[in-house]
């Protein structure tokens, strides 16, 4: 039986390695939401200039190009793409990306939901992308920039032709603010408040190119659109959403959370700082997989590697000869007790992912944590592997 090592001497001085919601920045507390006009209407003059704030912060941070609108919209990201696709959907036939569940997830809205007949899926399993290169952009392409739940994502947008006919949607969620987003290349591009810069939920994105303008405003969908997806009147854009006119009621405490996170990232250097952030944080948790016996990243292809939402498995040859049902228990007891310890909360694998555990690695979380965090990993490895059977 492998002896247990002694526990850690340095703890991570935030435990929270959740992938959404995630960590609030460092420093954050309640006192960074005291101008919140709460209490007052969203269209009084204090309220629109606090969405209009929002937008136009996340212009500046995200290098989001003139012409592109910005909105704030319902239902956090999955409101946004969902917007996106009942909106723009079946003009043209239509690619739809999928390699782990939210891509799966927009697969089966476009399906079964829209039931469009033009519509080809090109799948990869988790830790691996499709084809990109057989991608047809005669069609519409459906995508997203970064899996939450795999940890892989697409490289860079290379593989997106500039004389594209279609559209690109393309969930953004968990790339938005740490990852280069090619907007030369995209239509639409959805993300959250709660992702990368630690925002409140309930709140999404939606960012829409000319082209993507030029659809909505050129195309009507055959079902009926519900009121909270409607973004055109009398065939043109409703531009007030894209304005901070929302379609519902936002919660304004929400929003001075997200303009306080825009302007710690602003602070940062913008983008470029916050991807820094995330490349150092990937980084450590690379280093300490290197030369780690029992666990690998679930993306094949290092440079796929997501640097936010880091996805990893167990390789101990021991654990690999249990049953499946055996290692995912396993690997819940890796995440179990470290939460026990109060070192590490929400860090096992998505439900319907493979087992292993999934670590965020945003802007917001210290590279010191994550530095900390893997000696724990370590330990707590060594522990529950002592409880299992000698054959283990």
């Amino acid at each position: 039986m492998t002896d247990l090592t002694a526990k850690p001497d340095v703890r991570p001085a935030n435990p929270n390695f959740s992938s959404g919601p995630c960590a609030k920045r460092p420093g954050w507390s309640l006192e960074a939401l005291g101008d919140a006009p709460l209490g007052r209407s969203h269209r009084a003059k204090p309220g629109k200039a606090k969405l209009a704030e929002a937008i136009e912060l996340t212009r500046k941070v995200l290098n989001v190009p003139d012409g592109y609108r910005i909105g704030i919209v319902p239902a956090s990201d999955t409101g946004a793409v969902e917007m996106a696709l009942w909106s723009l959907l079946g003009a043209r036939g239509v690619e739809m990306l999928a390699w782990e569940s939210f891509g799966s997830g927009w697969v089966t809205d476009v399906i079964k939901q829209l039931k469009l007949d033009d519509a080809r899926v090109l799948e990869a399993p988790y830790g691996e992308l499709p084809d990109l290169a057989s991608v047809d952009f005669s069609k519409d392409v459906v995508f997203t920039w970064n899996g939450t739940t795999s940890g892989v994502r697409v490289p860079n947008g290379d593989w997106i032709p500039a004389d594209r006919e279609g559209l690109t949607i393309c969930d953004a969620t968990s790339a938005a603010f740490a990852q280069d987003l090619a907007f030369d290349k995209l239509d639409v591009v959805t993300f959250s408040w709660q992702k990368v810069l630690g925002g409140e939920a309930a709140h999404g994105m939606l960012i829409l190119s000319p082209r993507a303008v030029e659809r909505l405003e050129s195309y009507t969908p055959a079902w009926p659109m519900p009121k909270i997806f409607r973004m055109t009147k009398g065939g043109k854009l409703i531009e007030g959403i894209f304005k901070g006119e929302t379609i519902n009621t936002p919660s304004m405490l929400c929003v001075e959370d997200y303009i306080d996170a825009l302007k710690w990232a602003d602070g940062l250097g913008g983008l470029s700082g916050l991807r820094a952030r995330a490349d150092a944080n990937l980084k450590v948790l690379a280093d300490w997989a290197e030369k780690t016996s029992w666990v690998d990243f679930l993306a094949v292809d290092p440079a796929t590697r997501s640097n936010t939402s880091v996805c990893l498995k167990v390789t101990d040859p021991g654990i690999l000869s249990l049953t499946a049902d055996q290692q995912a228990a396993f690997a819940k007891a890796l995440a179990g007790t470290l939460d026990a310890e109060g070192i590490a909360y929400d860090i096992g694998a998505y439900r319907d992912a493979p087992s292993g555990l999934r670590i965020w690695a945003g802007a917001t979380v210290e590279t010191s944590d994550l530095q900390a965090l893997t000696h724990w990993l370590d330990w707590a490895f060594q522990s529950e592997k002592a409880k299992l059977p000698q054959a283990a």
